[in-house]
């Protein structure tokens, strides 16, 4: 029977695979290859791995984890995750399979809203990112935009500020900087601009534009967006996971659900997203939280 089922094949299922192929407990990684960094182009922050594109990264894993063979993945999408009466948990994939498991480890990671500027989406990823830390460096001394339509725009400014002091705050016709961050904004030689954008101009990716409803236009090479995040599935809270207020599973420091042998690591645990490296760490700790249980549960 298995021991472990991990669903999702980013940094914190990878890893959890990892380090549970080196237990050698009987495990399967559910990967659908629908992760929220596809359109990065490339990962920063992660010693070693420094500038790694995803691609590289998730083939790079791949080949770790299949050093050992009490670990395989699977590239089929879970549509269903439910308690059986014996207390161990069952998976049903897409195409109707039923798989059952000793312990489940969620790294389903989360899903994001970009706002709601026409052709945001064309750039996101290649000029338009959501995290100074993985691509900030890229981006120093440049002319930059932060469009943001919600309160997280006055930290995230002064987070672009480290990298660039030519920094402009679009709000997409949103009042959610207040009158004192404005005058505080203005002294440091930070743009508000509260007007609507009509849309977004450029090539290939690479912002050059931006385009205020009325016609008024200014010149920008790329920048930041504010996201709302959300879990991608009800997994968790169907099974009865307790969550946070931003959605995440709660667990404890060995990444234990409030439910018997669930287990959550990566982003879904989280209030937000993390960097690689984070996710990944995250994906240790679950996997020797598993281990520890089973072993516990044999003796």
């Amino acid at each position: 029977m298995l021991e472990c089922i991990i669903i999702g094949g980013g940094p914190a299922g990878l890893n959890a695979a990892l380090v549970l192929g080196r237990a050698r407990r009987q495990t399967v990684l559910f990967d659908n290859n629908d992760a929220r960094n596809k359109v990065t182009h490339e990962s920063h922050g992660f010693i070693t791995r420094d500038g790694v594109t995803p691609k590289e990264f998730r083939e790079s894993a791949h080949n770790d984890i299949r050093k050992y063979p009490s670990v395989k993945i699977k590239r089929e999408t879970i549509i269903e995750v439910y308690k059986e009466e014996n207390g161990f948990i069952s998976v049903k994939t897409a195409d109707g399979q039923i798989i059952t498991s000793k312990k489940l480890i969620f790294a389903t990671g989360l899903k994001e809203r970009l706002p709601h500027v026409e052709g945001v989406r064309a750039f996101y990823g290649k000029s338009l990112f959501s995290c100074p830390y993985c691509d900030g460096w890229e981006q120093r001394d440049q002319p930059l935009v932060l469009i943001s339509e919600n309160a997280h725009a006055v930290h995230m400014a002064k987070m672009i500020y480290q990298w660039s002091k030519d920094l402009i705050i679009c709000t997409n016709g949103n009042k959610t900087i207040s009158e004192e961050d404005k005058l505080l904004f203005e002294r440091k030689g930070i743009i508000v601009r509260e007007e609507k954008i009509a849309r977004l101009h450029g090539t290939d990716g690479k912002l050059e534009k931006i385009i205020f409803e009325g016609g008024h236009e200014i010149s920008r090479t790329g920048g930041f967006v504010t996201t709302e995040l959300y879990q991608g599935n009800q997994f968790g809270a169907s099974l009865g996971c307790a969550l946070n207020e931003n959605e995440g599973i709660i667990v404890d420091a060995l990444g234990k659900t409030n439910i018997n042998g669930v287990f959550a690591a990566g982003d879904t645990s989280f209030s937000g997203p993390s960097q690689l490296i984070i996710a990944a760490s995250e994906g240790v700790r679950a996997a020797a939280g598993v281990n520890s249980e089973l072993t516990m549960e044999e003796f």
